[in-house]
């Protein structure tokens, strides 16, 4: 392709309302335009690194055995009513009438509509295990959309669904599911982890979530220094604690004037915030409830919303506080206290320790667990820190990530097909209850975590595998007629290898080219200009690394050939 023929329209100003490194990149690189807020026009570039990653993620699909085909995005009410999320979802769900009246949605996903399509044509054994993918458009309608491709409201996406006779089988399509997505995101040239995660609106038994490290992601996640075990920081497990000992001593009451904060208490006191147990009233469905975790540690409600098996939980108002505990808030405490009590596997082996005391300007001294008072439940309900040991190796400890979800895969069960009856048959004739899985990538979102991944001060730095072209020709003066003719000759050779290979041509500065070059990313740059060529070379710089080298004009064809090679093949 010559770029003068072809549509790049970049800029040199970082857009003001682009807040994070992938947005305003695309932006200026001209690979996206904005059409309404979270909704986006591909441009060329940008389309073609979206074609990409399109293109591995079929390899792998197919690969592992799954279908393609293609689903409405428009989907009937009845439907969600029969799962029961019509209502649950919320407003990201965007509904609208048609001119009879009825009610449809565009689609965020499309569990209803495949276990529908399955239940109407599966009624065997026999035509299991099957598992069906799309690749397809899907809107949600996020009330703050924001950050460009990384949480748009319509976004292209893979998902794949599969069905099976037994959980055993269903564990199986998981696992298949699990190991295409490693390569996908292998191939695609990314640093990433594998995690497990909270199942959230999906539903279902198990789930882990593909995360691209970057230090710009939204989700902060865990991997153990010495296995594989990884997860985000909601999932995250923590190991219980070593038993402190100590003699244990009287409870004190002791007089803290005006220190509520973990930190004004500790510092009043005199001791390290892992000496002192914070207690956190919640409503849960409609009942107070207390969770302790150690002063340096922060409750994780999500871990407390499953462990308490409750619908909604939310922070006990103030009114509630008072009512409960009798004092203020900052004052409160497990002693005495009259509602269930969950204490976090940390607080479990502490002693002597320090509490709220359930009055104004008073905490407790030398508090012991079993003495003092009695946890209805001891769990792991906190949030993992930085060095905690690994809750599944011995010597491992978790470090800390920032990451960006790319892919999803859940363990649903029946979840949907007992709602909405998808049945076969079984070898016995007896009618049983289909088990199922869901398996997505958010194909565009992959591109800008790709950017928020592999960039510099310059522009883009895509991987060989997803770039929109495999290598730049830059013609240093379009005027040379023996360095326009080098070009030309390259410019066939490489095509003809099967190299995507973007021609320079433009009567520009060589600055100009050389910086937009850098801007939108394309791994290898041939320069081509009169004073090398006069000795038979051509530079070569690699976007990665910035090494440059002088070539052979015969041999620039074969190396640039074999460095795309080696990067497909990975």
């Amino acid at each position: 392709m010559r770029y003068s023929q072809y549509f790049v329209p970049t800029v040199k100003e970082t857009p003001s309302d682009a807040e994070v490194v992938s947005h305003q990149l695309m932006l200026r690189a001209g690979m996206i335009r904005k059409l309404a807020a979270g909704i986006y026009n591909y441009l060329p570039l940008g389309l073609r690194s979206i074609r990409k990653v399109e293109q591995i993620v079929r390899e792998e699909m197919n690969r592992a055995g799954a279908i393609e085909l293609l689903m409405p995005s428009v989907q009937p009410a009845e439907l969600w009513q029969e799962s029961k999320r019509w209502e649950q979802y919320g407003k990201e769900l965007l509904r609208f009438k048609d001119r009879k009246d009825a009610e449809f949605c565009l689609g965020p996903t499309h569990e209803e509509v495949i276990t529908d399509l399955v239940r109407r044509e599966v009624k065997s054994y026999r035509q299991m295990p099957l598992n069906l993918y799309q690749v397809q458009s899907k809107f949600r309608d996020e009330i703050r959309p924001r950050f460009g491709l990384m949480r748009g409201r319509e976004f292209i996406m893979k998902d794949a669904y599969s069905f099976d006779v037994s959980s055993e089988a269903a564990d199986s399509s998981y696992d298949k599911m699990y190991q295409a997505y490693r390569r996908i995101f292998q191939r695609c040239g990314l640093r990433f982890r594998a995690v497990e995660a909270d199942t959230g609106s999906i539903g279902g038994s198990s789930s882990h979530e593909f995360m691209v490290l970057a230090d710009s992601g939204e989700d902060a996640i865990v991997s153990c220094s010495a296995c594989e075990y990884a997860a985000n920081v909601e999932k995250a497990e923590a190991r219980l604690f070593p038993a402190e000992h100590a003699e244990p001593r009287d409870l004190e009451k002791v007089e803290t004037p005006q220190k509520r904060s973990v930190e004004e208490v500790t510092a009043f006191l005199g001791i390290p915030a892992s000496s002192l147990v914070k207690t956190l009233l919640y409503v849960a469905d409609g009942e107070p409830v207390a969770a302790l975790v150690r002063g340096d540690h922060d409750l994780n409600e999500i871990k407390l919303k499953n462990l308490l098996g409750c619908e909604e939980l939310e922070m006990a108002g103030e009114d509630v506080v008072e009512r409960v505990t009798g004092a203020p808030v900052g004052f409160a405490g497990p002693v005495g206290l009259k509602i269930r009590i969950v204490a976090d596997l940390a607080v479990q082996g502490m002693k002597n320790f320090v509490t709220g005391g359930n009055a104004r300007d008073l905490h407790f001294k030398n508090v012991d667990i079993g003495r003092d008072f009695k946890p209805a439940r001891i769990a792991d309900i906190r949030n993992v820190v930085h060095g905690d040991p690994c809750p599944r190796c011995e010597g491992g400890h978790l470090e800390m990530w920032r990451g960006i979800e790319v892919g999803h895969v859940f363990k649903l069960g029946t979840k949907y097909s007992e709602a909405l009856r998808a049945t076969y048959l079984d070898a016995d004739g007896k009618e049983q209850v289909i088990f199922m899985g869901c398996y997505g990538i958010g194909i565009s979102r992959t591109v800008a975590a790709c950017i928020e991944q592999n960039h510099d001060a310059d522009g883009i730095i895509f991987p060989i595998p997803i770039a929109p072209f495999h290598c730049i020709i830059s013609a240093v003066s379009t005027k040379d007629a023996e360095v326009l003719a080098a070009c030309e000759e390259l410019y066939r050779a490489l095509a003809a290898a099967g190299v995507e290979v973007l021609f320079d041509d433009r009567d520009e500065r060589p600055g100009s080219k050389f910086k937009d070059a850098d801007l939108i990313g394309i791994p290898l740059r041939l320069v081509v200009g009169s004073k090398n060529l006069a000795e038979g070379k051509v530079e070569l710089k690699v976007r990665k690394g910035g090494d440059v080298s002088l070539l052979p004009l015969p041999e620039a064809v074969e190396t640039v050939k074999a460095l795309v090679v080696a990067a497909l093949n990975q």
